[in-house]
């Protein structure tokens, strides 16, 4: 039974309802829940990368529930099944059904894709719940509410909540709940106690047995596909397309970016099996342009409706303008544009909701002089898009690179996409246990840039110093620049040892 609201805030909600002529009535009401639930929790601060709890109380809690979560099946290692998590969201009461979603799978971009998809429902004052992953430094990022990751405490709180109830299937299942499973119950369970209006999910890896896809996701968006996680999900990207077209339910709409014709057809094909509407980048949407700007790059985006003209994005490489092409089009395809509604979005709208797009450790600026850029690119795909966007961006006189890699990934194809722009590179490794040793790596290295170009420094700290201080070789108005990559692990202890967060 819901609470009765006080007389200032009824009136407030029936002037918002009243005012929404021209809109969907239904969605006119839960807009106008939504605007007072987010005026009381505030707009959201800074890049969204928490900090540590400073009350040592809530740190030591935290740290607990880290170890808890740490204790389970890790996220690399994997069980073809929703077995667990669907026997935990019926013993929660099944809290991903009290919300619609758009549900996002891909190889690369569905981080960046995700937040703006947050940044533009919540500019149409939708209340929002963001579940992604890998998190850049804090935990507490993979689950977000109105565009802001949820508190230390809050987290504390949704995992002591459900805890009981983990325990309880851990008990009837073969294998206790993974790691993974249990953050998505978190999220799903989260979301509901907000509660939210609409959930922007991330898949983890793959779709179709997924801990993510116990939800039915009226917008399934699949961003570009190409070859990572071959040990588990194909090594051909039409096996990897038919593991990530699971995602796409009866009846919904599929948002593709540009991809591979073989991988193409594969989601075609499970659209028509299950009735799903499909708008296929560079057909029924697309960039119709982008030219450099200070900051970032102006676009004109086709939607759904139509065309978008003089929109800033703060974020860089031509591969974030299609992100920003796929998440206006999955937003226009939840509000019905494209099929009930022949109309675009508030230009406006749209225009201050990308202007305020972030996407951490993603040609992210963190120093200057000399100026260090993060970006999480960890296979070749996401790597040559790096490389092409801070060659744009940029237009470093020399390029010196860090390069952490985990020892499960394509990192001869890694380092031979940004070969071309690395005059030396910086081989390290970072604290998690799947890195590659540094030695192998500067093996590797070694063949594809050449001895004279390759250095070995054990620790992060070290490779970051050394990176700069070659950078600074050539003086503070050479232009000379540091790119710091190969792992979202490695971008997010960089971004500490260099005062961020």
């Amino acid at each position: 039974m819901s609470e009765e609201r006080p007389q200032n805030e009824s009136d407030e909600f029936d002037e918002i309802v009243g005012a929404e002529t021209d809109r969907d009535p239904d969605l006119a009401v839960i807009e106008a829940g939504s605007r007072t639930l987010r005026a009381q929790s505030g707009p959201p601060q800074g890049d969204g990368i928490p900090s540590r709890p400073a009350d040592p109380e809530v740190d030591r809690a935290l740290r607990e529930v880290e170890g808890a979560l740490a204790g389970r099946w890790p996220e690399t290692k994997l069980d073809p099944s929703l077995v667990r998590i669907e026997a935990l969201m019926d013993i929660l009461g099944s809290p991903q059904r009290a919300y619609p979603s758009i549900h996002i799978t891909g190889t690369n971009g569905k981080t960046s894709t995700a937040r703006m998809i947050e940044s533009l429902l919540g500019a149409f004052e939708l209340r929002t719940g963001r579940y992604t992953s890998p998190h850049v430094q804090s935990i507490t990022e993979r689950i977000s509410l109105d565009g802001a990751p949820i508190s230390a405490e809050r987290f504390i709180e949704t995992y002591q909540d459900i805890q009981p109830y983990l325990e309880m299937v851990d008990a009837q299942q073969e294998h206790r709940l993974s790691f993974f499973e249990v953050l998505t119950g978190m999220a799903y369970a989260a979301f509901a106690d907000a509660p939210v209006d609409i959930a922007v999910v991330e898949v983890g890896m793959g779709g179709s047995w997924d801990a993510t896809n116990v939800i039915d996701a009226g917008v399934a968006v699949i961003t570009p596909i190409s070859l990572d996680h071959t040990d588990r999900l194909g090594t051909t990207p039409e096996q990897i397309a038919t593991e990530k077209a699971g995602i796409v339910k009866q009846d919904a709409t599929v948002v593709l970016a540009q991809q591979p014709v073989e991988a193409a057809s594969v989601v075609l094909k499970r659209a028509v099996e299950v009735d799903a509407t499909v708008a296929r980048e560079g057909m029924e949407f697309g960039v119709l342009s982008r030219e450099v700007a200070v900051g970032g790059q102006l676009l004109t985006l086709r939607g759904l409706g139509g065309e978008y003209p003089d929109v800033f994005l703060p974020l860089h490489g031509a591969h974030q303008a299609h992100n920003a092409a796929v998440a206006l089009a999955a937003v226009e395809a939840f509000f019905g544009i494209g099929t009930q509604h022949a109309r675009t979005l508030d230009i406006d709208t749209v225009r201050s909701a990308f202007a305020s797009a972030t996407s951490p450790g993603r040609m992210e600026v963190v120093r200057r002089s000399p100026t260090v850029v993060l970006d999480a690119a960890h296979n070749p795909a996401g790597a040559r898009a790096a490389a092409e966007a801070v060659t744009e961006s940029f237009g470093f006189s020399r390029l010196v690179g860090v390069v952490g890699a985990s020892d499960d990934k394509d990192v001869r194809g890694l380092l031979e996409a940004f070969e071309p722009i690395f005059a030396e590179v910086v081989v390290t490794r970072n604290s998690s246990h799947r890195a590659m040793d540094p030695d192998e790596l500067a093996a590797v290295a070694v063949e594809v840039f050449g001895p004279d170009r390759v250095q070995v420094e054990p620790r992060l700290d070290d490779a970051l110093e050394e990176a700069i201080t070659l950078a600074e070789e050539e003086g503070e108005y050479a232009g000379a620049g540091v790119l710091v990559t190969g792992s979202v692990i490695t971008v997010g202890e960089a971004r500490l040892l260099l005062g961020k967060g």
